[in-house]
């Protein structure tokens, strides 16, 4: 190879093997710096390949496929340019995540059909970048009317079933040895029998019931949202209840996300990883609650992340909670939204007066506490944010009365809990300030939502902006998205824009006053 001659199909017989990667010789060594051996084209002409394909095919970035598997070496090269120009395209994690593992397979009547390790990828190739693929590799192998993606013949050896089962049962007897030290108690009143059933939570109540009941994986992912204090929490330890107690031979673990974090951030630190993925990869029910929690913890998510394709490629149930719905989850790589979303997602809405009383009714009858139907009517009505809020009201009632001896009644009730009840009081949404707001500075509610930056409605948009911060638990970021999908920047921006005025205008000041109190009573 010294004469700087590009090596032919005539060259590789003469050598006894086949060409390689485009950036080695036939040797194995790398070639010189500048210089680039090059395939051949079905013509059999010799054509030169330039250094970007040297960026691509080395050290940690390269792809998954080789050469050494009798395909044409042309094809080879062109699926390499092919593959460069995705990576440039998509972005280097897309590109790391689905195009890099991929291999060419072969080109036949005006199909390229590429080879995929796992039927995950297979699907998500086919679905998010066929259209593109098939685009480029036309420009690029000259032929290309279809892309196909296969699942490859060369997967690497997977265990048999018994020695599948026999290395998860391994590693469930190690778990209960050290009493399950990567999971989270359970909570022993949180069962299915103690959760009282309305329309805001039927069918959250009912997907869970049925993944705790069914022999086989019902839906995977089931993904439970809803705000705090609504019984998430409630029925994901309701289902590892049943699961348990239906099938003790089943390994489920249930933990926070704030807890799976802590203990592989522990498996970094003590160079332990190996370990954690054993422990998280061999159960059959894995169950994270608050999932919200590791929003900007990238290391973390790729953890969870490659766990949760383990698990369900595997047929093993992954159950998993948040506040928001997979989509409106922020912080989270898109990739793992897109999977959390897979299954089934349910959500649970805020209690009605109606499932406000019958909590109320039924907490009461099992704490055997003597409280009389129109005080529980009047928390009901009165207390509507959450349903903890509710519970911790009657608790109070009722030590209040057991340590001072009174009688209860509605009007010691408004008493003890008047803290509780003017928080209650303040709470409005944001369509009663945006309508209260347009209604005051006389512009339109569409306004509120429009991209106009005039004074005349910028000026009312921002102190609407301001006082749904002040009056609301909204985050910047959901405030922005119910001002026509903002940014929660310009959100930020207006709140100090507004303080910053109420400060030197006292007609600002006057007019974000009574607009705060008109919202609050």
């Amino acid at each position: 190879m010294s004469d700087g001659k590009p090596i032919i199909s005539s060259d590789v017989d003469k050598i006894g093997g086949t060409s390689g990667s485009m950036s080695n010789t036939a040797s194995g060594s790398k070639a010189p710096s500048g210089h680039m051996p090059a395939g051949h084209v079905d013509q059999g002409h010799p054509v030169e390949y330039n250094s970007p394909l040297d960026q691509l095919n080395s050290g940690a970035d390269a792809p998954a496929w080789n050469h050494d598997d009798g395909h044409d070496p042309g094809h080879d090269a062109a699926w390499d340019r092919v593959a460069l120009r995705m990576r440039r395209d998509i972005g280097e994690a897309a590109w790391r995540n689905w195009i890099k593992p991929l291999r060419f397979g072969r080109l036949e009547d005006g199909t390229l059909t590429l080879e995929a390790s796992s039927t995950l990828a297979r699907e998500r190739v086919t679905s998010q970048y066929a259209d593109r693929l098939r685009v480029i590799s036309a420009a690029e192998f000259g032929s290309v009317r279809k892309v196909a993606i296969s699942l490859s013949k060369q997967q690497p050896p997977r265990m048999s079933q018994q020695q599948a089962t026999q290395k998860r049962a391994a590693a469930k007897d190690a778990a209960r040895s050290e009493g399950d030290p990567i999971g989270a108690g359970l909570d022993p009143r949180y069962t299915f029998a103690n959760f009282i059933v309305g329309k805001p939570n039927e069918l959250a109540f009912a997907v869970a019931r049925r993944t705790a009941e069914s022999a086989s994986v019902a839906f995977n992912p089931l993904f439970l949202y809803g705000g705090v204090g609504l019984g998430k929490t409630h029925l994901m330890h309701a289902i590892a209840w049943h699961i348990r107690e239906q099938d003790p031979s089943r390994h489920v673990v249930y933990l926070s996300a704030e807890k799976f974090m802590y203990r592989f951030v522990q498996a970094l630190r003590f160079r332990d990883t190996m370990s954690f993925k054993e422990q998280f990869r061999s159960v059959d029910v894995l169950m994270i609650d608050d999932v919200q929690f590791i929003s900007g913890k990238d290391s973390t998510q790729e953890e969870f992340f490659h766990t949760f394709n383990a698990l369900v490629e595997d047929g093993r149930q992954v159950i998993v909670s948040a506040d928001k719905s997979p989509t409106d989850l922020e912080g989270l790589e898109e990739r793992l939204r897109s999977r959390l979303g897979w299954g089934m997602v349910a959500d649970i809405h805020p209690a009605d007066y109606e499932l406000r009383l019958g909590i109320l009714q039924a907490k009461a009858e099992s704490a055997n506490i003597p409280v009389p139907d129109k005080l529980l009517e009047f928390l009901a009505h009165r207390i509507s944010r959450n349903i903890r809020e509710l519970e911790g009201a009657l608790t109070r009632i009722a030590a209040h009365a057991s340590l001072i001896g009174r009688e209860i009644t509605i009007e010691s009730a408004a008493d003890l809990l008047a803290d509780l009840l003017r928080s209650s009081n303040r709470q409005v949404n944001v369509d009663d300030i945006q309508k209260r707001v347009a209604a005051h500075f006389g512009v339109r509610v569409a306004e509120m939502f429009s991209a106009r930056r005039a004074r005349d409605v910028a000026r009312p948009r921002q102190v609407a902006m301001y006082l749904t911060k002040m009056l609301t638990s909204l985050s910047y970021p959901e405030i922005g998205r119910q001002f026509g999908g903002r940014d929660h920047t310009t959100v930020m921006h207006a709140v100090r824009a507004i303080e910053g005025l109420m400060a030197n205008d006292t007609r600002i000041a006057e007019d974000v006053q009574l607009l705060k109190s008109l919202l609050s009573n």
